[in-house]
């Protein structure tokens, strides 16, 4: 919740313990860390600060006998006033309630963490799935930038479904793996998580039952929820989502839609055939269920190309096809796409119009760059090369350190390896000794409350020294937790 950016300054005549009561004091008074609101824990901001505890304890005891906190034990530190309302008897607002009366759920408690987490100084990412920093094309996006300044426009705002340069560009790229589709039915978007925003509250009426895969990255997500909408999952063999349950469910849950992660599932890595795809959409095709085909990862293979998508074999427009250069190239670009039928890009666009007015145009302008260079194909080249090696390392480490606790597929593209832990053991107390070490994971049950002995580990971000020295620390962490 609390942005903890500043840090105490250990040259400074003023004791660490002041400094800290002072910034705490400041954020109180200012109103950004407004009343009724827990701050982090003592333990949280030694680590983050990295100092000693009982700092901590000394500064925020002295903003409790001020009136202005209220520590109870078992449910942490709250602020009970600000300067301004210990003067006067008007209460200042209560923001929290406003908070929890927002209709947009709050992201899982560890999904927050999580979150918070990446930003830690030196902490490694095991779970994290986007490329790594020293996978960024340095060079090439200077040659990018360089040819945009011939003949970029003045970064005005774009038309509703995006430019349509790089919807042209867009075009011939999906062409290259099958799929036909013209400028006028494709739709720009911040990265794929927007698509699936627009659809949830453009497409489906409140109380709609979504399809997917269990687990699934959407559980991770409250996108449909938050809009009123019900996910649920169906069973994910090694071939993915197992097709013969549709219909019996669809009949008893009314389904409006169907999503999934054909090609390098997240978080399970499972790469659909091509036989079951076929399966998938025949039984669609007969149930007139819609489908999501989320392809973020689709241009990650590491052994050989993936089945077409599934919007290449689409012929009635049943399919909305995602796709996004965030796992290729660079997340912060914030460029993807939506494949589908005309009418539902017009509505899609028109709702995004509403949200952002477009995804920014110099962004939009270089991926069309990136896309008509052909730097696009020959960046992907090298990622492959260097994410074949990672995953390497990976499976090496696990063979020599987890071989007797716990059982994994070798993905043959993607980021990730879903870990199954075979002796039972509390993740939860994992996670927390791993973030203690300086290695943050990502727990299986955000993707399925049900895959409480799983982690998803990545081998796209950390670095191959990272790599190998913290799955042998993991490895032993897990023994001790069984002793």
């Amino acid at each position: 919740m609390f942005n903890l950016d500043w840090k105490p300054d250990r040259s400074s005549p003023v004791p660490l313990y002041l400094q800290i009561k002072e910034y705490i004091k400041d954020k109180i008074e200012t109103g950004e860390w407004p009343v009724n609101s827990k701050i982090p824990s003592q333990r949280a901001l030694a680590e983050i600060w990295k100092i000693n505890r009982s700092t901590i304890v000394t500064a925020v005891d002295e903003l409790i006998s001020e009136g202005l906190l209220k520590g109870r034990s078992g449910s942490g530190t709250r602020i009970i006033n600000n300067t301004w309302s210990l003067m006067t008897s008007t209460p200042p607002p209560d923001w929290n309630s406003y908070v929890q009366a927002g209709i947009h759920q709050p992201n899982f408690s560890t999904i927050q963490e999580i979150n918070k987490a990446e930003f830690y100084p030196n902490i490694i990412r095991m779970g994290t799935g986007e490329p790594a920093p020293d996978l960024f094309p340095r060079a090439m996006m200077k040659n990018v930038f360089n040819r945009l300044t011939d003949h970029i426009s003045p970064l005005g705002y774009e038309e509703p479904k995006g430019l349509l340069y790089l919807r042209d560009q867009v075009s011939k790229h999906l062409k290259t793996f099958g799929i036909d589709a013209s400028p006028s039915s494709i739709l720009i978007v911040s990265g794929a998580l927007q698509a699936l925003q627009l659809i949830s509250i453009g497409l489906l009426h409140r109380g709609s039952t979504i399809f997917l895969e269990k687990p699934s990255y959407l559980y991770s997500l409250h996108v449909f929820q938050s809009a009123g909408m019900r996910l649920f999952g169906l069973p994910l063999d090694e071939n993915g989502i197992q097709t013969k349950t549709i219909t019996e469910q669809k009949r008893r849950q009314n389904a409006s839609l169907l999503y999934t992660i054909p090609s390098f599932h997240n978080p399970t890595g499972v790469l659909m055939p091509e036989a079951r795809r076929g399966e998938l959409m025949d039984v669609c095709e007969q149930e007139q269920l819609p489908i999501i085909e989320d392809e973020v990862y689709r241009e990650l293979w590491l052994d050989s190309p993936p089945p077409p998508p599934l919007k290449a074999i689409d012929k009635n427009g049943l399919v909305l096809h995602l796709g996004s250069m965030s796992k290729t190239l660079s997340p912060g670009l914030r460029i993807g796409w939506v494949v589908g039928p005309e009418p539902v890009i017009e509505r899609l666009a028109d709702i995004k119009m509403q949200t952002d007015y477009g995804s920014s145009s110099l962004s939009q302008w270089t991926a069309a760059e990136w896309l008509s260079s052909g730097l696009y194909h020959q960046h992907l080249e090298k990622v492959r090369e260097e994410l074949k090696v990672r995953r390497e390392v990976m499976i090496d480490a696990l063979q020599k350190h987890f071989s007797d606790i716990a059982a994994w597929s070798v993905p043959k593209g993607g980021f990730y390896v879903w870990l199954r832990l075979l002796p039972a053991l509390s993740i939860r107390k994992l996670f927390e000794a791993s973030l203690e070490k300086g290695i943050l994971l990502n727990p299986g049950h955000v993707y399925d409350q049900h895959s409480s002995q799983y982690l998803r580990l990545s081998y796209s971000y950390a670095s191959m020294s990272e790599l190998k020295q913290c799955l042998p620390q993991l490895s032993l962490m897990i023994r001790q937790l069984l002793k």
